[in-house]
């Protein structure tokens, strides 16, 4: 199975990816982000590497040589057996980069899960998310399956937050008919949360800006 991570920058996907990775056995991440130097997938390699996940990632991604250039073994990814997650950069311009690899998702099965952060000025509401949501498909040329609830403020996040998230994206849901896959937060805020038949994606946090180090 093909897994697509996608959504507005700041909506925490990439954590989403990394996690999703977590949960699977021997799958391949591909960090296809070339937009944003931050919140990197191939941030957390090591960790990802040690719990036996290939991370494919840009060739110069995490150095300070700014060219985005996508490795070939981005192709093995995809052509591979192995579950696959696919961490995409954030809105249209990130989305520009999956659109290339657009036929390996008619041959193949795949989810396209949008992940929502109510908190970011450009998803705060139904009729944005839903404009970024098929801008998103608009320039990928793919089709978006479910929608992830990660509404946080980082630290500052509180259940009521995530809460007032889910609202919106039970809106978003209602108008779109796109399920509602999970909702997610930080293990200590998503274990005092409980709504029936909405399962849960409990997030250990691998991803800090440089200088929060």
């Amino acid at each position: 199975m093909i897994y697509i991570i996608t959504g507005h920058y700041g909506s925490g996907k990439t954590e989403v990816a990394i996690n999703l990775a977590l949960t699977l056995k021997n799958p391949t991440i591909i960090d296809l982000d070339i937009v944003n130097p931050f919140f990197r997938t191939k941030d957390a390699e090591d960790k990802l590497i040690a719990n036996g996940i290939k991370v494919i990632a840009p060739e110069f991604a995490n150095t300070n040589i700014d060219v985005p250039s996508l490795p070939p073994d981005i192709f093995a990814g995809l052509q591979g057996d192995n579950d696959l997650i696919i961490d995409v950069g954030g809105d249209d311009d990130g989305a520009i980069a999956l659109g290339q690899y657009n036929r390996y998702f008619r041959e193949k099965p795949y989810e396209m899960y949008f992940v929502i952060n109510t908190k970011r000025p450009l998803t705060s509401n139904a009729d944005d998310i839903i404009e970024m949501l098929k801008s998103i498909e608009r320039t990928s040329r793919i089709t978006v399956t479910a929608l992830i609830n990660n509404t946080n403020i980082k630290s500052e996040t509180t259940v009521n937050d995530l809460l007032q998230g889910q609202k919106i994206v039970d809106e978003v849901s209602y108008i779109t008919g796109l399920p509602v896959k999970a909702i997610s937060a930080t293990r200590e805020i998503i274990e005092q949360i409980e709504i029936a038949n909405l399962p849960k994606l409990s997030l250990d946090l691998h991803l800090t800006l440089p200088w929060e180090v």
